[in-house]
This record gives C-alpha cells, structure tokens and sequence, in this order.
C-alpha cells in the first residue's frame, strides 16, 4: 500500500519560493522605471516549463553573473509573480484576476507551455467572462490564430461570430482584421448572414485597406481597379452569389462588375434571367446555422420548414436569419429511447411540432408537421395545415416534396401505442414490430404520396421531433 503526501510536498515548495533559499537565477521583467528582480530557481523552471527548459539547454538568452544565471524577460511583473507561484505551488485564484488580466496571463501560460493552465484560463473565460470575449472579439482571433494550444478559446470565439455577424461587421477593428481569417469565415457553412451583406462588408473591408480607396466607385481610377480586384481575389469564391435576389445583383453588384470574372457575371445573369435553362455550374448551399440543436437537419431546413408552415412561396423565406419560428428539439429517439411511452413522455400535450425522419442508409428525410399536438388519447382530428414531406438528399433542398393534407379525420392521430402518426397509416412511426420502422400502409389516404411506395416500412437511423412555436 503506497502512502501519499502531496501536501507536505506542496508545502515544501512554497516555502523555497517564499525564503528563495539556494537559488540561482535572478528574472527582471518590467519597464525601465517599474523593474522588477524575482529570485528563482533553474531545476523549478526546466521542470514545470518547455519554455525555460529550453533557454537553459540552449543558453540561448542567458548569462550568468556571480554564479547566478541571468534572464532579462518582457512580460508584466504581475503576470511573472502568478506564474511562478503555480509552477512552485500548483494553484492560483482566478476569481481576483479581470478578464484582460486572465487574457494576458494565457498569453504568458501558452509562451512559457504551461498547458494545464492554458486549458483552465480558456475554459475560465469561456465559463465566465463571455461578455468580455464579444467586446474583444476580433482581437481575440488575431490573438488565437493558428495556435493550436488555443484553439478552445479560438473555436468559441469563431462561433460566436457565425452566430451573430455584427460582432465582425460592425466591430472597429473589423477592417484591420488579418484576410487570412476574414477568408476562414467566410468559408464556413455556418456563417450565418445573407450573402449580400457579406458582398457589402468585404467590399468595405477591400476599400479600407491600405492605401484607401473611398467607397464611391464612380470616383474610381484605372489602379483603384486593378488594387480592388486584387484585393477581392480570394474571397470572390467564397461569396455565394446565386442566393443573391436579382434585385440586390442588379444594383449592388453589377456596378463593380469589373471586379468580378466575365464568366461568374453571365452565369449570375442567366441564372436569374432564364431560370429555367439549366446551368452548368456549381452553386453553393445556403448558409445555415451549425448549432441547430439536432443530428439530422440544419439551419437550411429550418428556413423551408417555415414555408412549408405558413404556405407561402414569398423570397423573403430564402433569407438567412428570416425563420419566424422558433424550434425547440423536444424528443430524439436515440436519446431518450426508441419507444412510443418516451416519445409521448416527451411530446405529448406540447402544441405544435415537426417529426423528422433519418431514413437508414441513405441521406433521405422523410417527416410532417403537427400543428395541433400528440397525445396519447387514441384519437383522431382533422386539419388542413398538417403536411407530410420527403427530402431526397438532406443536402439538396431542390429534392425536397411536401404534401398537404386534404382536410379529413384522420389528419393526425394520436395513437398511444405508436410513434408519430400521419393521416389513415400515410407514415407513422411503427412500433408495434420487433425493430420500430417508419410505415405506409395506405389505408386511408389524408396526404399526397410524394412517390413513397406503398406498404412499405422504412428503416431509420434516428427522428426527433421539435416544437414549433413562433418568434
């Protein structure tokens, strides 16, 4: 049995750090006017840090004066005096340091390869002073860039901005933001903002680069055409320009057409000329929101889910961020258990919902909206805002087919024995198997057929189910 006394050691090496006994290296750090001299020890500063354990190998940095070594460092005094209490004692007390303070103290802790509070100080930010990371935001990234060591606090910081775009757009700081970043974002499925805001913002970005060039393009000369258009080059294939409205195309971007390829501009044109003239072309899906709180569909979803509910074809649908709807996830199968008593333990009596199907093997989706609810009173109800769906490709909304249903009594049925039930058996979630499927069986038909075959049971990787409620 071995015996522990981590604390007694502890103590040990508090007190060397208190009565510095024995040791053999003087640290100044400071300005001329606030030096500041710390006497510490070497086998302390190899042990706990790479950093140090590098100058000492090397030499590289270091002098040795009266049989001390010598380190001149450019750090802050207090910065210094907290790191060398963890490196001698383990532990310090975050709650007494503000935000900027635990900022500048990660920069120091991930120089000197402390990783153990690198993780903590990222983790403490994130936890506690999330308010601070969005004031600071782009700096942050700047700061955390290309560092894997911080890729916690880089990782949050970067999803804040996909979530909520006018921390980047309207920040201060946002038109010296380093291109290689601003590219990184732009890259993302899940920045989530209209492609013609971003147009209008990297065009600004562009203009307020050195040296400026003012935003009035009739102003411009022959060279502010050739430094915009070299400007632009990399994020030109980044913008997604055919989920542009024609209307924003015509007037915000034909204008700077010069800056854009010959060919982008007449495929753009007869996009939305000829819509009907199939393109040869690659278009990019609609931005969506990476964080919808589901294992089956994105935020794309969301924005033809919301059509689809209030039947309405209208452009203004196609928008990122124009989702009159909010989605609570209510129920996953996978999470909460594939049987009928935990679906209805956690849908029943909830309003309004939309199931949505992973069919096995295949990226299909095949689900319906409730605009009433599920319970468990062996019912049926009639409605004619119900409506049943498939996606092909749950990666290509033009797959996409919706059916709604014709108004009679077995619009929704509330079976306490099944899962989600459409129509006279149209699909339901079949429990009453040996392994749940989702069913057709087609004896009385309350929904188109969208081309699913009849008597056929679909099996599934998961569905949830979310609750609809409007913004």
């Amino acid at each position: 049995m071995s015996t522990k006394f981590y604390e007694e050691i502890i103590s040990n090496y508090k007190k060397l750090y208190e009565t510095k006994e024995d040791y053999d290296v003087k640290i100044y750090v400071g300005e001329k006017s606030n030096i500041k001299e710390f006497h510490v020890h070497s086998f302390i500063l190899k042990t706990q840090s790479e950093f140090f354990k590098k100058i000492f190998n090397t030499k590289d940095g270091i002098e040795k004066k009266d049989g001390h070594f010598i380190l001149n460092l450019n750090h802050s005094p207090n910065v210094l005096e907290i790191l060398l209490s963890y490196m001698y004692c383990g532990s310090f007390d975050t709650t007494k340091l503000q935000p900027h303070e635990l900022l500048n103290l990660l920069l120091t802790s991930d120089e000197f390869e402390l990783q153990p509070l690198v993780m903590h100080i990222q983790e403490t930010l994130i936890n506690n002073h999330v308010d601070f990371i969005i004031k600071n935001i782009l700096e942050i990234v700047e700061l955390t860039y290309q560092k894997k060591s911080l890729s916690k606090l880089w990782d949050f910081s970067i999803q804040k901005i996909c979530c909520t775009t006018n921390h980047l757009f309207e920040s201060t700081k946002f038109l010296t933001l380093n291109p290689a970043i601003l590219e990184i974002i732009l890259k993302r499925d899940d920045f989530y903002v209209d492609e013609i805001t971003i147009w209008e913002n990297v065009l600004k970005w562009a203009c307020g680069q050195q040296p400026i060039i003012q935003q009035d393009i009739n102003k411009w000369n022959k060279n502010d055409f050739t430094v915009m258009e070299r400007r632009l080059n990399r994020f030109i294939p980044l913008i997604r320009f055919y989920h542009i409205s024609s209307e924003n195309f015509l007037l915000k971007i034909y204008p700077f057409k010069e800056l854009l390829p010959n060919d982008l501009v007449n495929n753009i044109l007869s996009y939305h000329m000829a819509p009907n003239n199939k393109l040869n072309i690659n278009i990019q899906p609609l931005r969506s929101l990476k964080y919808v709180h589901s294992h089956i569909i994105k935020g794309q979803h969301l924005n033809i889910f919301g059509k689809w509910i209030d039947k309405k074809e209208t452009l203004q649908y196609d928008k990122i961020g124009y989702i009159p709807y909010r989605f609570k996830l209510l129920y996953r199968a996978s999470r909460d258990g594939n049987t009928a008593a935990a679906f209805h333990k956690k849908c029943d009596n909830k309003g309004a919902n939309i199931v949505v199907v992973k069919i096995k093997n295949s990226n299909q989706i095949i689900g319906g909206y409730n605009p009433l609810e599920w319970n468990s009173s062996n019912t049926d109800r009639a409605t004619k805002d119900s409506f049943i769906f498939s996606i092909t490709n749950k990666n290509d909304l033009q797959s996409s087919k919706i059916g709604y249903s014709n108004g009679n009594q077995y619009s929704i049925v509330c079976d306490s024995h099944n899962g989600p039930f459409f129509g006279g058996n149209d699909i339901y979630i079949n429990y009453n198997v040996n392994n749940a499927t989702l069913t057709r069986k087609l004896i009385v038909s309350s929904y188109p057929k969208l081309d699913l075959p009849d008597n056929y049971n679909y099996e599934f990787d998961d569905y949830e189910v979310f609750q609809v409620f409007r913004k």
